[in-house]
């Protein structure tokens, strides 16, 4: 017979085995199905190891400044390979510390490719080719997504790159296509900058990192310009002419005129689509739209017992919101009552230089609901603390119901910004009003008092500005 458990999680990412271990702190009888290593794309390709690139880059640019700060440096030079190695072997401790986790709560980890074979059955195939048939209550579905492609403009790891051949790169190019003006595109595109490449950024809307307010976008697009990178929207590119050592890139602006870009390497970040082949959907009848699984509320799908989480299903697409929708799963599962999951309130974080940070609605959407807002702003400029980083450029800015005092979104651009905005996050998520954050001490001298600037700001009450 099957081995049975009361929760099968497919795919160990950060929703994945945090879902696995909230399970498991529940009583829950549980295993992990994972082909590859845990910690996912996120842990192993994806958020942490491009942190350690991108402090790498943080820490050359600083060098770069030194007298700034009182400080000579002489005959500066950085050695790709050492800065790839340290960004890989951080990767690997948190893997390797993924791993202790599940045998700490007795989590069953099961290697191989799982697919569903029936109504709470897995069949996983492991590497020498063997499949072993598990049974579980519940099942939950975390595999995760990939690149999205183009036809026509492939990536194919060696002069176009996505973002994994972006982070281990063979060699580094002097001249650099980033194709996507996301997190992604924008994060790699600051690091291949900082050391000195030559970087232009394509992106087919009209303004670079779209999904953030209009005004925040604006500063980036200011701010990268002003590091020398060249910024296209409104572009899009439409072929490729690869050659030994590089790529000629054929680019379409919006009134049809087309121009040619020589470079050394393209990295490809035009979004994800998630991994929802293979893995038996089409028998149980599962609902799937445009590549993400259909689920309700509670992550749960249109089959009892099926759930998905994180980057396979609805978006934001983020490592944080993954997780949360894990633990919720594991709840609901349990039988507790948990909160559903709030899209609306996950904040969305990009480590470029500057540093950028939202949560809930832009100043436009905020308008668009028909509602009467206030709109606070406080620049880093007005604050002591970023003055004596020596990091004065940035904006704080808040959106808040007129009526109200609720808290609608928080914006921000400008060097650490990254940590401050979990401040608004809880705010949101605790229902906080205007009056409230207004009312609370923030202490002195931190870059957070700005947040408490840009509050004050909304009511024309702003102190040092």
């Amino acid at each position: 017979m099957a081995e049975t458990f009361d929760v099968i999680v497919v795919g160990g990412g950060p929703g994945g085995y945090v879902c696995a271990i909230r399970a498991a702190q529940l009583g829950l009888k549980t295993a992990v199905v994972e082909r590859d290593r845990l910690g996912g794309v996120c842990l192993n390709w994806g958020c942490i190891p491009t942190k350690a690139l991108l402090r790498s880059a943080e820490v050359w640019h600083l060098m770069h400044r030194a007298e700034e700060f009182g400080f000579s440096v002489a005959d500066a030079k950085f050695d790709l390979a050492k800065v790839v190695a340290r960004s890989r072997k951080v990767a690997q401790k948190l893997s390797t510390g993924v791993g202790f986790l599940m045998k700490k709560n007795k989590i069953a980890v099961i290697s191989g490719t799982g697919k569903l074979s029936a109504k709470n059955k897995i069949a996983v195939t492991a590497a020498d080719g063997n499949t072993t048939e598990y049974e579980a209550n519940n099942i939950v579905l975390a595999t995760g997504s990939r690149p999205r492609v183009f036809p026509g403009i492939e990536p194919d790891g060696r002069l176009i790159w996505t973002a994994r051949e972006a982070m281990t790169p063979d060699v580094f190019p002097d001249r650099l296509l980033v194709v996507g003006s996301g997190a992604i595109g924008i994060e790699f595109a600051s690091f291949y900058r900082a050391l000195g490449a030559e970087v232009t950024v394509v992106e087919v809307l009209d303004r670079i990192l779209p999904v953030e307010d209009e005004e925040i976008s604006s500063l980036a697009h200011k701010a990268f310009v002003k590091q020398g990178m060249k910024i296209m929207p409104g572009t899009t590119v439409t072929a490729f002419e690869k050659f030994e050592s590089g790529v000629t890139a054929t680019l379409k602006a919006k009134d049809g005129k087309e121009d040619k870009i020589t470079v050394d390497r393209v990295i490809m970040a035009v979004g994800i689509v998630g991994n929802v082949e293979n893995l038996g959907l089409e028998a149980l009848g599962v609902k799937v739209d445009r590549s993400h699984i259909v689920v309700d509320e509670f992550g749960e799908t249109n089959v009892p017992g099926l759930y998905a989480i994180g980057d396979l299903t609805d978006p934001p697409w983020l490592a944080h919101k993954a997780e949360h929708e894990g633990v919720v799963v594991a709840e609901k599962i349990k039988g507790l009552n948990p909160h559903p999951v709030d899209h609306g309130k996950i904040p969305g974080c990009t480590y470029c230089t500057p540093q950028i940070a939202s949560i809930g609605l832009s100043e436009a959407k905020a308008k668009a609901t028909g509602r009467k807002i206030k709109v606070g702003t406080f620049p880093f400029v007005g604050n002591g603390k970023a003055i004596a980083l020596g990091e004065p450029d940035g904006l704080i800015k808040t959106v808040f119901d007129a009526t109200t005092g609720e808290l609608l979104g928080a914006h921000m651009i400008g060097a650490e910004v990254t940590e401050l905005i979990q401040g608004f996050a809880i705010a949101m998520s605790g229902e906080l009003t205007e009056a409230e954050i207004g009312h609370a001490v923030f202490p002195h001298p931190t870059l957070s008092e700005m947040m408490h600037e840009a509050t004050l700001a909304a009511d024309g009450r702003a102190l040092n500005i």
